[in-house]
């Protein structure tokens, strides 16, 4: 029994010696280089995504400094397109609200 539980040790020591000579790692060497390649694309990718979350959350950051800054520029001009306000800019340049209503000028239409 002791006999059996040593040859198969050997046997499994003498398969890992088997999977370890040149000959084998030479022969394996497509694999090898083919999960080096993976992990360089998965390091690559992880990076990548990285970078364009960073970027998106700084578009998204000047979307929203823009949205204030429209908002703040929108206030300002319906502030200034008052009527009152309107009257206190032109009044420098000699203009005034009219009192009296405008008259209407109209074509006389020819009654036959």
């Amino acid at each position: 029994m002791r006999e059996q539980q040593n040859t198969k040790e050997r046997d499994l020591w003498l398969d890992w010696k088997r999977w370890l000579n040149y000959r084998s790692v030479v022969k394996q060497m497509p694999l090898f280089l083919f999960l080096a390649v993976l992990a360089v694309l998965y390091i690559y990718n992880g990076h990548y995504a990285d970078k364009t979350i960073r970027n998106i959350n700084k578009t998204a950051k000047e979307v929203k400094e823009l949205q204030y800054e429209y908002k703040t520029v929108k206030s300002e001009v319906m502030f200034r397109s008052k009527q009152s306000e309107l009257v206190k800019a032109v009044e420098p340049l000699g203009l005034k609200e009219l009192v009296t209503a405008p008259v209407v000028l109209g074509a006389e239409s020819n009654k036959q």
